[in-house]
């Protein structure tokens, strides 16, 4: 096949003990998936109603590069997230097959221009500036899911310039990887390569030139970078 342009690449992320790479189709996430960082926001959580949107997948950051401070915004904040890469995908997934599909867990940085948000949430328009632009996707490695036991208490940490930020564990996530997976089947198709950020804990703040991030997900995944 010819094309009028040079095909972009594909966006990828690291595998964990492996020389492979895993390509990146669609990047999904849930808001308001963990209470605490609900209310912090001002907001409630209609657990009948998860709040979904999305990111291009070339807006991951990976292999510990720097994170460029992105343009027209001065309130650049971090929501670290568990995510979940998918090896399979489907329409209408029942839950209790949800958790076959994925095929690996990694911990990532839903970066958000606060500002941006603000005036869309003010204005009831979509949020797509707020959370759609370059670089605002950072990721970790991936572990396959063959090497993963996650449970209700395990930890996802964001620390900043040494300093924590953010503190929260799996099981208080509103809706779990499984239902979140079942629920985004209803509304899209979902493929190999999707990756879904499940919701952040408490404790966003803002982020500036020069600081230096370690995100975890406890057992599992680090994400290690710097603002530049």
């Amino acid at each position: 096949m010819s094309y009028a342009i040079t095909p972009p690449a594909i966006p990828s992320l690291p595998v964990l003990g492996s020389d492979l790479r895993f390509p990146v189709r669609r990047i999904f996430c849930i808001g308001r998936n963990y209470a605490e960082h609900a209310r912090e926001m001002g907001a409630t959580v209609d657990k009948d109603t998860p709040l979904f949107f999305c990111k291009p997948a070339d807006a991951v950051v990976t292999d510990g590069a720097d994170v460029p401070y992105p343009q027209a915004t001065s309130d650049l904040h971090h929501e670290v997230e568990m995510v979940v890469a998918l090896g399979s995908g489907g329409r209408d997934i029942p839950v209790a097959q949800a958790e076959s599909l994925v095929w690996g867990y990694g911990v990532g940085l839903d970066l958000t221009r606060r500002d941006l948000q603000a005036v869309a949430k003010a204005k009831s328009h979509p949020w797509d500036v707020a959370k759609a632009f370059d670089h605002s996707a950072p990721v970790s490695a991936l572990r396959p899911a063959s090497e993963v036991h996650l449970s209700a208490d395990t930890t996802l940490t964001l620390t900043i310039n040494g300093e924590q930020r953010q503190l929260g564990k799996l099981g208080d996530m509103v809706h779990g990887v499984a239902e979140v997976i079942a629920i985004l089947s209803t509304l899209f198709e979902l493929k190999a390569g999707d990756l879904i950020f499940t919701g952040t804990p408490a404790g966003v703040s803002a982020l500036k030139r020069g600081d230096r991030f370690h995100a975890e997900l406890a057992g599992v995944a680090v994400l290690e970078g710097r603002v530049a």
